[in-house]
């Protein structure tokens, strides 16, 4: 099996920092791989929240998460500074698939790179709901 290709950061739109945390290393001594989970879903919301006005506490729709995936290139450990890249890859009427990738900071090769799928629903009734205008227009400038 050939191994992927490490995204660079020409390839990712938005950038935000990681403090990566003591309790972030697993027992091998690296960021454990379901971390980097973490960090996707903190980069991928920061930016919904931010630009896109996403209300998480009181709005009337939110994103769910239907799918994910990560690969992993090179590990890294506590007290590694990171950045997370953020990318749309798709955008249809109520989802959105993210790219996202981990890079250690100042570095041009993403440690791992990998996707998730919202699903905007609407908080009542937990149905499909239309990406509210605010959101889409924040989402369609990072769309690649």
């Amino acid at each position: 099996m050939s191994k992927p290709a490490r995204p660079v950061r020409d390839d990712y739109k938005v950038f935000y920092p990681i403090d990566t945390r003591w309790s972030d290393n697993d027992i091998y001594g690296h960021v454990n791989n379901v971390t980097y989970y973490a960090y996707f879903d903190s980069a991928a919301n920061r930016y919904l929240i931010e630009e896109g006005g996403l209300d998480i506490q009181s709005g009337d729709t939110v994103g769910y998460v239907v799918s994910s995936g990560c690969e992993y290139h090179a590990p890294v450990a506590y007290p590694d500074a990171l950045e997370a890249g953020l990318r749309v890859e798709r955008l249809g009427n109520s989802s959105v698939r993210y790219g996202l990738a981990i890079f250690r900071q100042g570095e041009s090769q993403a440690v791992a790179h990998g996707y998730f799928v919202h699903v905007f629903v609407t908080r009542p009734t937990d149905q499909s709901a239309a990406i509210p205008p605010g959101l889409r227009t924040a989402l369609e400038q990072i769309l690649v």
